[in-house]
């Protein structure tokens, strides 16, 4: 398995988690994938997470305010890495850096879905904005977590 990234050879491919909202089951899936694929994995949050002992995973813990943990994921990815977040802006810039984004639910953006999903983000902000009540997602289900688990290993395969 090659996870070099594809400009840079010298750089192995990295995986970071936008830490803050991402289930403990998806970290869980993405630990055992990056132990027993020895791939780097870094969670970035403005809080103090669990973080199990090992040599390719940590923990950076940034400033508590609005969008710095995802500014600091957009500082640090390079093309071909993997971001997990469900933040649609954040994962538009990961992808305008080329590197590739797949949400906690299972689905990969990419740059033909992504403007798609900015454009429904924007417009049920501004319906929020307006008073009208739109709902949250789904609760997150065992489902959720066998379409990501599924989705990463066939990425990693790669």
């Amino acid at each position: 398995m090659n996870l070099a990234h594809p400009t840079n050879t010298n750089k192995t491919m990295q995986i970071y988690i936008d830490a803050d909202a991402c289930p403990k089951v998806i970290k869980e899936v993405l630990f055992r994938a990056a132990e027993r694929l020895q791939i780097p994995l870094t969670l970035v949050a403005n809080k103090l997470l669990y973080c199990p002992p090992s040599k390719v995973i940590r923990a950076l813990q940034v400033p508590a305010g609005f969008d710095v943990a995802d500014n600091k994921i957009a500082e640090l990815v390079a093309p071909g890495d993997l971001v997990i977040t469900a933040d649609i802006p954040l994962a538009a810039e990961v992808i305008a850096r080329g590197a590739h984004v797949l949400d906690p639910r299972g689905e990969f953006y990419t740059q033909d879905t992504i403007q798609e999903r900015l454009t429904m983000r924007n417009f049920m902000e501004s319906l929020r904005g307006s008073g009208v009540e739109t709902g949250g997602p789904p609760s997150f289900s065992q489902r959720d977590c066998q379409t990501f688990a599924n989705q990463l290993d066939k990425f990693l395969a790669k």
